[in-house]
């Protein structure tokens, strides 16, 4: 842990906690996709510090996420585990079906799973352009249309849509992942407008260079550090507990006259 501007170690993030707390949350329920590892495992274990109940869905590691964070918070809220494809309408379905099962209703949809994947543009496979828009964007309109249309029924709720702030700046050798993340930006603000009469608010937000699994290999790398910190202003390694603390405020009641917004976690980045 480092203090928010240690610039004697920039690969170090800072992951101390975040102090806010909501707690008109409490007992609320979350389906959070993506949460079998990184940024999805790190919601589902601190909604889950702060009270709230969750679905956690992924093709693979949501039990064990589950498991792992039951055993370790004992007086929040409580993580089920289950397995669903988002490129399947079904399995958000499913996830929908765990959380009134398990816990009787659900308040919030985290559309979180994604890919990453890298080629030069003129050497992106067809398959990885399918592989990614079927994750990226279509798991996100899969998402968000079960969730909205549970939500109409049941007074509204919040919906949280993961961007990137490759959505407005370029990474070369990512056009098929820049591309998706454009378009999540574009869809939330699509939904938004189309949903708000349901009293249901949709925002994004739009990491840069946290501290995850995809960005290891650029802080092993001196050279790819260098280039990568270069573009942020705040010059260091963002923390997914900061990323959290958007998520945490847009399902809040603090954020409840915000809807179509993209939140940047990115230490500035978008702006150079």
């Amino acid at each position: 842990m480092t203090a928010p501007n240690d610039q004697a170690n920039p690969t170090r993030a800072d992951d101390s906690p975040i102090s806010a707390s909501y707690p008109e949350l409490v007992g609320k329920v979350a389906v959070v996709t993506g949460a079998g590892r990184g940024m999805g495992a790190v919601f589902a274990t601190e909604l889950a510090r702060r009270g709230i109940n969750v679905v956690a869905g992924d093709l693979t590691g949501a039990p064990e996420v589950a498991k792992q964070v039951n055993g370790q918070i004992t007086d929040g809220g409580r993580v089920v585990g289950h397995r669903a494809d988002v490129t399947d309408p079904a399995g958000h379905d499913g996830l929908l079906r765990a959380g009134l099962d398990e816990f009787g209703r659900v308040d919030f949809w985290v559309n979180n799973a994604g890919i990453f994947p890298q080629a030069e543009f003129t050497e992106i496979p067809p398959e990885q352009l399918t592989s990614t828009y079927q994750v990226n964007v279509n798991g996100v309109v899969y998402g968000a249309q079960t969730a909205a249309r549970h939500m109409r029924e049941h007074g509204g709720g919040a919906i949280v849509n993961m961007a990137s702030v490759a959505g407005v700046r370029v990474r070369a050798t990512r056009a098929a992942y820049n591309s998706s993340k454009a378009a999540v930006r574009h869809l939330t603000s699509c939904m938004a407008v189309e949903l708000g009469s349901d009293n249901i608010r949709v925002n994004a937000i739009a990491p840069g260079f946290v501290d995850t699994e995809m960005t290891r290999w650029v802080r092993e790398d001196p050279a790819a550090l260098d280039r990568a910190l270069s573009t942020v202003p705040l010059h260091r390694v963002g923390a997914p507990i900061e990323v959290f603390g958007a998520l945490y405020f847009l399902l809040s009641d603090s954020a409840r006259y915000i809807t179509g917004a993209v939140i940047p976690v990115d230490g500035g980045s978008q702006h150079v």
